[in-house]
């Protein structure tokens, strides 16, 4: 049997104007089980598209090849709707480029000279990923996710591609991220997906539970073990059998429960309190917390050994303000949930309401654009979404603009000058109730100059 009869014949097509380039990968995949094609212009690949009826599961792209480049296939698959998988080939000159290719929907990019691995590596988890959005859509259609994750930036594309390669697995797991990041559902996903899926998902919010309390709710308790113990109860833990447990927020366990909790890792066993007996348990344990553990362990408030055992794979959930390409597609998304009327289309928002959108810091992420969104619905009577109906207050500006960010991305100082002033003007606004003469008063300016002021961001001049 041939080595990469896994693959099931994945049909790859090569666009590069080198010979030996395109040969190359051509063994390379082909070794690997993969249906290589090679063609040596992109002209060529638009026109093969077109006059083949062939499905291909991946592009490999050079983006400088003569006559029609890289940056313009990508442009012309997006027009015609085409939304095969494409990883693109850079030279070491071609930052700028790059950047944009993956803008336009590019999945991944290998950066000549390559590595033969490091190609095979990117090709696999590409799969891998596909395979794992496959499976999540196939549990969305049955209703076993309420939610789905939003996001096609590199930053969430590493997420993705992070659960899909440990899903199946029962190794811990450890979710960090801030509040509202989506920790959880990605606990549902990694469940969900894996061998385990039939069992429970258990979900424990330790910062939820008094500290007397805890150690029985995790482990359970023995009847006249302590005051209020009428009856025998088992624990979380027992509950979780064959299947998976999510210690939500897991900083807040106190040390004398983490020096148990450790016991569960280590030997899959726990005793009720009161009780003597050893109970053996078969669970996965994913856990999650906002909080730097690592600094907790130097504080002494978090246990070194515990940490590392629940830290076998990390899955870091990056926050809002560090994804603002994501955000357009959340609000799409949250408008399409929540309508103002249950028969009524999606409400529509405005291209000024988007940009202030996209401009917010998001503190509290995407749990705070959901609600967000769910209120300017209801505001607006599923209208319209303008920038008056926000509700993002500018109490923390520099925070909100993200200045520091903006300095080391060379933003000029003209463009962040010009973000204030827009922010000014709207909170303004939104203070005076839209009133135009009571906003030129808050920002110490007449009628005629809020007016100029006005009139330049709205049409960018």
């Amino acid at each position: 049997m041939a080595r990469g009869s896994k693959h099931y014949q994945k049909h790859i097509l090569v666009a590069d104007d080198d010979d030996g380039l395109r040969e190359l990968l051509s063994d390379l995949l082909s070794e690997e089980g993969y249906h290589v094609e090679t063609i040596s212009t992109g002209d060529e690949l638009i026109t093969r598209l077109q006059e083949s009826d062939q499905s291909h599961d991946l592009f490999i792209l050079d983006l400088m090849m003569p006559g029609m480049s890289g940056l313009e296939v990508l442009e012309r698959l997006s027009a015609d709707g085409d939304d095969t998988p494409v990883i693109v080939i850079t030279g070491f000159d071609t930052s700028s480029n790059t950047i944009r290719a993956m803008q336009m929907g590019a999945y991944d990019y290998i950066q000549k000279p390559f590595d033969n691995d490091e190609v095979l590596v990117t090709v696999r988890r590409l799969f891998e990923h596909q395979a794992l959005a496959s499976r999540v859509h196939d549990l969305e259609q049955r209703a076993e996710l309420r939610e789905r994750m939003i996001g096609r930036s590199p930053a969430m594309r590493e997420t993705y591609k992070t659960i899909g390669r440990v899903a199946a697995s029962d190794a811990s797991v450890l979710i960090t991220g801030e509040t509202g990041t989506g920790k959880e559902l990605v606990a549902n996903i990694l469940h969900q997906n894996s061998s385990r899926a039939k069992g429970p998902l258990i979900k424990v919010n330790c910062a939820a539970l008094p500290e007397t309390l805890i150690e029985s709710e995790l482990f359970g308790h023995e009847k006249g073990s302590f005051t209020g113990a009428l009856n025998q109860r088992k624990g979380r833990f027992e509950l979780a059998n064959q299947g998976t447990i999510l210690l939500d927020e897991v900083g807040e366990i106190s040390l004398p429960v983490q020096k148990k909790l450790l016991r569960v890792l280590q030997e899959g066993e726990i005793e009720r309190v009161g009780g003597s007996n050893v109970i053996h348990v078969d669970v996965r344990v994913l856990a999650a917390t906002n909080r730097n553990l690592i600094e907790e362990v130097k504080r002494g408030v978090f246990r070194e050994d515990l940490y590392y055992r629940l830290n076998v794979i990390n899955i870091q959930m990056p926050p809002l303000r560090e994804r603002r390409g994501d955000i357009a597609l959340l609000v799409e998304h949250f408008l399409e949930k929540y309508r103002y009327k249950s028969d009524a289309p999606p409400t529509k928002i405005s291209e000024e309401a988007m940009q202030r959108l996209e401009e917010y810091d998001w503190p509290g992420n995407v749990r705070q654009i959901e609600n967000e969104i769910e209120r300017a619905v209801v505001l607006s009577q599923g209208k319209v979404i303008t920038s008056q109906i926000l509700s993002l207050a500018a109490q923390d500006l520099p925070t909100q603009i993200d200045l520091g960010t903006r300095v080391r991305n060379r933003e000029g100082l003209s463009s962040v000058l010009e973000k204030v002033e827009r922010v000014m003007l709207h909170e303004a606004l939104r203070q005076s109730d839209g009133d135009e003469e009571e906003a030129a008063r808050l920002l110490d300016l007449s009628i005629d100059q809020l007016k100029t002021h006005l009139q330049r961001i709205e049409t960018g001049s």
